[in-house]
């Protein structure tokens, strides 16, 4: 099987395609490609999540490095994504690698490259590493040391990434008022990576932490996979309502995602929690600038915009596309429908974590819970709903639902007129309402995944039907 980098990294099942051997070729890749960018003096640093094997794979890849005379910064313990990134960016290191599959379900493993700015490989990197990758597929070789002679012989240095993060991201927010606001904070770290993080920034004041599915568990028992999206927080739903919390906070695999449950145990969408970050951004601290999203990012964030006279900028699904266009901007924040936000003063990537204490900033500075900042949002923005479904699909299928989709061109969608039809990632249909739906495939799994955006439930039902129409499935 060919190694394929996809909307963030590299993933595949544990055992049948994601082996040592593998890891090891895609390790050597990134050796090649550092050589060629003459920053492999630089160092690499490689961290690793809670999935089965990942701390060996993440030795693995360290072996190779060392190997290659790089120098390797490895975690030693597992950690967030946007931990390891941090502290990519701090140490001024070249490179850096994440073994994790994120989201997906715990039979899966993956490979993330981050280059030197500590975000997702932009499109133009992932095609010069598919470009070493083929031709060490092909060879199988690579170059390796065992890890205790490397760490003897001062090629891998053992590191706690955790607190450089911790003082980081504690300067972002006003951390000393949320623990002292007596807040009563419930956190699902999904027996991922994130784990305890949250309750270590905000101890020390009044404010109360409890965590559930904090253990370590490879399987990721009773969910699908750890993501943190409503059909998967029904342990936290119910703990908000037997702790009395005031919200319930989620983060997936690697704990670069965010999922909230309000105070009455209610799901807030990922759109919903963005477009609230960025108003707090922007009304509370006052900052200016460009917002960027994905274009399956909600057009509340364009009517924030339209409100504060600030440029709204849209891509294709995925950091390594938005990454670039935040640093590009300096932009205030970029988000994606997948509960991924980034933010300016911090690594242009994801940060599931810094989410969630920007949210309890903005709960503790307006002296609201989560139900009462939604009803000041859609007083702004009006009300929108909603809803994302996925489908599995055999590879064999994929040319035919894209003929169906490319053979429909329609005119109306659930009987709204279509104005536009955006191709840049799938198949955006924007409507003359302001709604919208999406067809497009996964980067990161085997899924068809339909989107719809509107002014009421009813209508995004009936877009989701009509595009499982069009794309016959």
């Amino acid at each position: 099987m060919a190694i394929k980098f996809g909307t963030d990294g590299w993933r595949a099942l544990i055992a049948e395609d994601y082996t040592f051997d593998n890891v090891r070729i895609c390790s050597q890749a990134v050796c090649e490609y550092m050589k060629a960018r003459n920053i492999n003096d630089n160092g690499l640093i490689i961290g690793y999540d809670t999935r089965f094997g990942s701390d060996r794979f993440a030795t693995a890849a360290a072996e190779v490095a060392a190997a290659n005379g790089i120098p390797v910064v490895l975690c030693d313990r597992f950690s967030p994504t946007p931990v390891v990134s941090h502290n990519l960016v701090n140490r001024e290191c070249g490179a850096g690698i994440v073994i994790t599959a994120s989201h997906n379900p715990g039979e899966w493993n993956g490979f993330k490259f981050k280059p030197g700015y500590g975000g997702s490989a932009s499109p133009e990197i992932v095609e010069e590493l598919e470009g070493y990758l083929s031709t060490l597929e092909k060879s199988g070789e690579f170059l390796r040391i065992p890890a205790s002679e490397a760490i003897k012989g001062g090629l891998i240095e053992m590191i706690n990434p955790e607190p450089s993060y911790m003082n980081h991201v504690a300067g972002m927010v006003g951390l000393q008022e949320i623990r002292n606001a007596g807040l009563n904070v419930v956190v699902d770290s999904m027996h991922g990576a994130g784990s305890g993080y949250l309750a270590r920034l905000l101890e020390g004041g009044n404010t109360r932490v409890s965590e559930i599915r904090s253990n370590v568990n490879p399987s990721f028992p009773n969910m699908i996979q750890p993501e943190p999206i409503d059909r998967n927080l029904g342990p936290l739903k119910s703990a908000v309502g037997d702790m009395n919390g005031d919200i319930g906070i989620a983060t997936d695999g690697d704990a670069d995602r965010l999922g909230v449950i309000d105070e009455d145990g209610n799901y807030i969408s990922t759109l919903h929690i963005f477009a609230l970050i960025c108003q707090h951004l922007i009304e509370g601290l006052g900052m200016e600038g460009a917002l960027v999203r994905s274009i399956t990012m909600t057009s509340m964030i364009d009517k924030l915009g339209e409100i504060h006279g600030i440029p709204v900028l849209d891509t294709p699904v995925g950091f390594k596309y938005l990454g670039p266009v935040m640093m590009e901007e300096n932009a205030v924040a970029a988000g994606e429908e997948s509960g991924g936000y980034a933010f300016r003063g911090h690594i242009p990537e994801r940060d599931g974590i810094l989410s969630a204490l920007m949210l309890l900033d903005m709960m503790v500075k307006t002296g609201k819970n989560p139900g009462e900042l939604l009803i000041d949002l859609e007083e702004k923005v009006g009300p929108h709903f909603y809803n994302r479904i996925d489908l599995g699909f055999q590879e064999d299928q994929r040319e035919r639902i894209i003929q169906n989709i490319e053979s429909t061109e329609p005119k109306c969608i659930a009987n709204i007129p279509v104005s536009k039809i955006d191709t840049r990632d799938g198949f955006r249909y924007v409507l003359e309402n302001g709604s919208w739906a999406l067809i497009r495939f996964s980067g990161t799994e085997p899924l068809i995944r339909i989107y719809a955006e509107a002014g009421s439930a009813e209508t995004v039902d009936a877009l989701l039907k009509e595009c499982c129409r069009i794309a016959g499935v």
